[in-house]
């Protein structure tokens, strides 16, 4: 019989008091420096999903050095992802070019102008009077004090964007260096803990990788699907630009849900063919939007269960509740991370909660973290 009555000595309240207040420490820690620590853990991820590759470039390709294997599997990621924006973006811009040229020809033939810029400098010459009456009133002054602030921030997203591409730079540097010494960062990070808790946190590790390995496999393979059955749906309907899109929605999967962005490019290109070939724009676009509702359907109800459910170890029905419980609680996050944080949660109750062997199993089979 367990007992489940501890006494509380003075010394127990008071460690316990210092764990909590340690890790709320931790955390506000962890939150204020969060924009410099994101781009380490955006680097330590690349290093992680890269490292295969690295190793199999080094030592089955007999290529010298870890540092020439690095650049060589950098240069070929770099050519497979200019590969497939070559696939997918000069087709766009020529596309919503002829989308602009098609509307440039409507409102020239809708209101009988020849020139663009010139019915602009007749207006303007016509309206001198009201234009310049407007610019001293103080409608316009008062809409341009409310219009600065506005701007400002425009400014300051602006300089968000490059502060955002000078973290993606220095991702690129952590990543670099992790991978240099990949095998002994993986293995020497455990004595930042107490001897006495590195075990715990030694198989949490393992659990969490074993995991997010699967994770990544698995919703790789959904996208991939997903990339598919787009392609052959939007060729079906003879949908503009129908491999390219498809590829692009198959990339943006990569994230769970994401692909729903490619709706906005698929109005548009919804648009040019109406425009460009005289049929209902309403029917272009409701055909294209049935593409979206299958395909989604298809890979919500079938393939993400039997792909998602393989890879992870998760029931069906387990894993479609996951991500509405999840989806409920954190949004868009949830869905992204409700999989692996399910699944690591269980490995956790199995683990230190029921005792449960089969997870120990499963642990030596897979063998140790990287």
């Amino acid at each position: 019989m367990l007992d489940y009555e501890k006494t509380i000595t003075f010394d127990r309240f008071v460690r316990l008091l210092g764990y909590g207040l340690l890790i709320v420490a931790i955390f506000l820690l962890v939150n204020y420096l969060s924009s410099v620590l994101l781009p380490f853990a955006a680097g330590w991820l690349l290093a992680y999903l890269l490292f295969p590759t690295v190793k199999f470039v080094q030592y089955r390709l007999h290529v010298p050095g870890r540092v020439l294997s690095i650049i060589v599997t950098l240069v070929g990621f770099i050519a497979v992802v200019s590969l497939l924006l070559w696939l997918i973006i000069p087709p766009m811009i020529e596309q919503f070019g002829r989308l602009g040229q098609l509307a440039t020809n409507y409102i020239q033939h809708a209101a009988r102008i020849d020139s663009i810029p010139e019915a602009i400098r007749q207006w303007t010459e016509t309206n001198r009077d009201g234009i310049m009456s407007f610019l001293h009133s103080s409608d316009f002054a008062n809409g341009l004090k409310e219009a600065l602030p506005n701007m400002f921030r425009m400014l300051g997203r602006t300089a968000n964007i490059i502060m955002s591409i000078a973290g993606s730079f220095i991702a690129l540097l952590y990543m670099f260096f992790i991978l240099m010494d990949w095998e002994y960062l993986s293995k020497a990070w455990i004595k930042i803990f107490p001897k006495k808790s590195r075990p715990f946190w030694s198989e949490l590790a393992t659990d969490a990788e074993r995991e997010l390995s699967n994770y990544i496999r698995g919703q790789g393979m959904v996208a991939f699907i997903m990339g598919v059955l787009f392609c052959i749906g939007f060729t079906i309907i003879d949908f503009p630009m129908a491999i390219g899109l498809g590829i692009l929605i198959g990339i943006m999967d990569l994230v769970p849900y994401l692909h729903t962005l490619a709706l906005v490019p698929t109005v548009l290109l919804s648009l040019l063919k109406a425009a460009d070939t005289g049929q209902n724009f309403w029917i272009v676009l409701a055909s294209a939007v049935a593409v979206f509702i299958v395909v989604q359907v298809i890979i919500d109800m079938v393939v993400t269960p039997k792909v998602m459910g393989k890879a992870m170890g998760l029931n069906p029905a387990i894993l479609l509740l996951s991500l509405s419980v999840w989806g409920a609680l954190l949004g868009f996050i949830g869905l992204i991370i409700a999989l692996p944080l399910t699944t690591l949660l269980i490995a956790y109750y199995q683990r230190y909660i029921t005792r449960d062997t089969a997870v120990q199993e499963q642990t030596d089979l897979d063998g140790p973290a990287q």
